[in-house]
């Protein structure tokens, strides 16, 4: 199957972000709220341990599968890497059209660098089909691209008045119009290695699977060394883009695709309706859409560039989002969970539960339990691990095994965090980070940042759902490009 052709079943679009949660997903989770009540009221130990015994084995699951990958990616390779030699034999008469997207929104300060971005990537100008995505009330913007002597290859798109005001909806209006062959999305800030877009032609040549219709290129950051926090956030960039995905492309189960660098062949993508404008990580579900119609993602070895949030603040406003939309991801896919059972698999669905669901929700408990564990270092608290005692020999014994058994599994959590110092310690390597492996070792307090951020999300998700909350470049300070290690 070519760009052009259509896959061989109609492909399915998803529901909206903007039905969830639906009635039925309210009754449900009532229902599962009613039973755990009831459960707390008849015996609260008994209700307490089984909920807890459930919690730490998912957590054990989850750890399992980041480290799975890890190890995946370390051993194996698994990305789909393009040699020089294949590079240099292509011709500009053997390139497709390329569509590229770059949705704006308040950047006027990025706009001279993303051109120069433009201008350096290495494909024919006759070829390129830039589209630059603004907002029909973002004047400054507008001004800043009207001044910068566009090239030929780049051309302004107002996108219309409308609901929701997101990324996703901008890039609906880019697909609607998009000429090229293939079609990529950057943000205004990314500098993308020049031949990037050679590679992912090649790579959807070479490829067997005529189901491939995606490719995800790494993310990381040019920043790194501006400050904390963007330390830290290069560290989990590198181990989520350079360990977790590609060990999810080995594994071949859904890849919750990131915000920009995501190469589609355009009709395909046309075909499953583009993006949920709905949705604020559009990405993650549209990686998920694809998975459920029989369409495979795969990552592509090539590297762009970002700026990493450097103030809190703004980090916090950008995090809320992204877990709010895996939160939005989850409920919309989990929506029907037999019909998902059978279109992933049961490998598929469960990495899906895992990384999606399963990852905003470790997020979120993970203050709950370690205000519980300071209260029984401190207090000496009783609620982790109860002093069972009964009348009857029998009963003692049962809550004795019970007991030691969840003791057993807390103590297996609290050695889960240095599975994820692991994590980060061999994401230094794989990228020859070795300047930050003393931050490496200090993640766990940058967990507590995700972790707000993942609260304000969650709260987002109640009060304003489709609120896309802005974050803001230009402030990075920074000459050249880190090497692709």
């Amino acid at each position: 199957m070519t760009a052009s052709e259509s896959p061989s079943q109609p492909l399915q679009a998803a529901p909206s972000a903007a039905s969830v949660p639906t009635p039925h997903q309210f009754l449900r989770h009532g229902l599962c709220a009613l039973a755990l009540s009831v459960f707390i009221l008849w015996d609260y130990k008994i209700a307490l341990t089984v909920l807890n015994l459930g919690i730490c084995l998912f957590y054990v699951a989850s750890v399992c599968l980041r480290l799975l990958t890890a190890l995946l990616s370390l051993i194996r390779n698994p990305e789909i890497r393009i040699e020089q030699a294949a590079l240099s034999e292509l011709s500009d008469s053997d390139l497709p059209t390329y569509t590229v997207l770059v949705p704006m929104y308040r950047e006027a300060a990025v706009v001279p660098a993303l051109i120069d971005a433009l201008k350096g990537l290495d494909y024919p100008p006759e070829k390129l089909d830039v589209r630059l995505l603004l907002e029909h009330d973002d004047e400054e913007t507008t001004a800043a691209c009207q001044s910068a002597s566009l090239p030929s290859f780049c051309q302004v798109v107002i996108v219309p008045p409308g609901s929701p005001r997101t990324k996703p909806r901008a890039c609906n209006v880019g697909l609607s119009e998009a000429r090229g062959e293939y079609l990529v999305i950057y943000d205004a800030e990314d500098r993308p290695e020049p031949d990037q877009l050679k590679k992912a032609v090649l790579a959807f040549r070479n490829l067997d699977d005529e189901s491939t219709v995606c490719l995800q290129a790494k993310l990381n950051f040019y920043n790194q060394e501006q400050n904390w926090l963007t330390r830290f956030f290069t560290l989990e960039y590198t181990a989520w883009f350079d360990l977790f995905l590609p060990g999810l492309h080995d594994l071949k189960v859904p890849i919750p695709l990131g915000g920009t660098s995501n190469h589609f062949k355009t009709d395909v993508l046309r075909q499953l309706g583009g993006w949920d404008a709905y949705n604020v990580a559009e990405d993650c579900d549209l990686g998920l859409r694809l998975a459920m119609n029989g369409c495979q993602t795969l990552v592509l070895d090539s590297v762009t560039w970002e700026e990493a949030t450097s103030s809190p603040g703004n980090w916090l406003r950008q995090r809320s989002r992204w877990v709010k939309g895996y939160l939005q991801t989850h409920f919309v896919h989990s929506e029907c969970p037999f019909n998902m059972l059978r279109k992933l698999g049961l490998k598929g669905t469960a990495s899906f539960l895992l990384t999606v669901g399963g990852l905003a929700l470790m997020l979120l408990l993970n203050p709950i339990y370690w205000l519980i564990l300071a209260a029984w270092a401190v207090l000496q608290w009783k609620l982790i691990y109860f002093d069972f005692t009964d009348a009857t020999m029998q009963s003692y014994t049962v809550w004795s095994q019970v007991s030691w058994v969840f003791f057993g599994l807390t103590a297996l959590l609290f050695f889960a965090n240095f599975i994820f110092v692991a994590i980060n310690l061999l994401a230094c390597y794989k990228r020859r980070l070795w300047h930050l492996l003393p931050y490496a070792l200090l993640s766990p307090f940058y967990w507590i940042l995700i972790s707000l951020g993942a609260w304000k999300g969650a709260l987002q998700l109640i009060t304003t759902p489709f609120y896309w909350e802005k974050t803001e470049h230009g402030h990075a300070k920074v000459n050249t490009l880190p090497s692709h290690g």
